[in-house]
């Protein structure tokens, strides 16, 4: 099996059309149905299923699309990487970051940095939640990122970076809050949360404390926009439950009370989270690099006050 099979039965497949397809290669229409037939016959399976409207992929057709996509990508990456090799890493690198955790504050810094060290390396960055972002991993629409580790998820590591305590901020006037820099679960039980929706692992985390402890949750609504959710507090129209740093950086403010979950506490980690399947680019892997160094600065800093 070589590249130029997979990459002319991607297009087949892309096209729906054989016809189309050698029309669109400049490959002779017979010629490219051979090599659909060769590969059949190397796979021993059946991978194209012809009609008068044309192709679609059978089960087995659909399998080696998927695999000869990642081939086909590695190759030319490969061929990049190597004609790149001995210069500067340069490219596009796409991160993700949690937006409420201490890492979300990184963000000025790793760009400064970046910059400083690869000036041909052109960051995206973006705030995206677990949900959606083991397949946009996979697919390599992301090369890594930062985020609550949700647990195994087929296709992506992670790598646990940061444990933070979940804490309630509240509005400071609010009477019910506590005094002591402390509340219980069962305290905090009490308020009108503002959380994240349910796909987001804060909320399960939070959600599988209360139901662990038999407590109820009260959700107010579900909010993910920082500023809609710092003027919902201010106007003291519920509460909502974050790590402590993200707790810092957005409400610190004299008007709210940032108060740790105890009896029983809730921690959430922030991972690294990067592909399984297939290496990083050079300059995903010069970006990384830096990213480490960034988490283990903030994580010294935060151990030696």
């Amino acid at each position: 099996m070589d590249t130029r099979k997979l990459a002319y039965f991607v297009k087949i497949v892309d096209s729906g059309s054989i016809t189309k397809a050698a029309a669109a290669l400049h490959v002779a229409q017979p010629a490219l149905s051979q090599q659909v037939s060769a590969l059949e016959t190397e796979l021993k399976q059946r991978l194209l299923i012809r009609s008068k409207q044309g192709v679609q992929p059978t089960a087995a057709g659909h399998t080696l699309y998927r695999h000869a996509q990642t081939i086909l990508r590695l190759v030319e990456q490969a061929r990049q990487d190597v004609a790149s090799s001995g210069a500067a890493p340069a490219g596009r690198v796409s991160i993700a970051i949690a937006p409420y955790s201490m890492a979300s504050s990184l963000t000025p810094r790793i760009i400064s940095e970046v910059a400083r060290r690869y000036p041909d390396i052109v960051l995206h960055l973006t705030e995206i939640y677990g949900g959606v972002l083991s397949e946009a991993i996979k697919n390599g629409r992301l090369d890594m990122a930062l985020i609550y580790e949700p647990g195994p998820i087929r296709g992506v590591q992670f790598t646990t970076m940061i444990v933070e305590d979940l804490h309630l901020v509240v509005n400071g006037k609010n009477k019910a809050a506590a005094k002591s820099g402390e509340i219980t679960l069962e305290e905090a039980a009490e308020f009108g949360l503002f959380l994240p929706e349910q796909n987001h692992t804060l909320r399960q985390i939070v959600e599988s404390g209360m139901r662990d402890k038999g407590l109820s949750l009260r959700l107010v609504g579900e909010v993910e926009s920082v500023p809609s959710l710092t003027r919902l507090l201010r106007a003291d129209m519920g509460a909502t439950i974050l790590p402590k740093s993200a707790a810092d950086a957005l409400f610190h403010e004299e008007d709210f009370r940032v108060l740790r979950i105890v009896d029983p506490g809730l921690q959430c980690k922030i991972a690294l989270c990067t592909p399984d399947h297939e290496p990083l680019s050079e300059a995903a892997s010069a970006v990384l690099m830096v990213l480490k160094e960034m988490l283990q600065e903030m994580l010294s800093a935060k151990y030696t006050r």
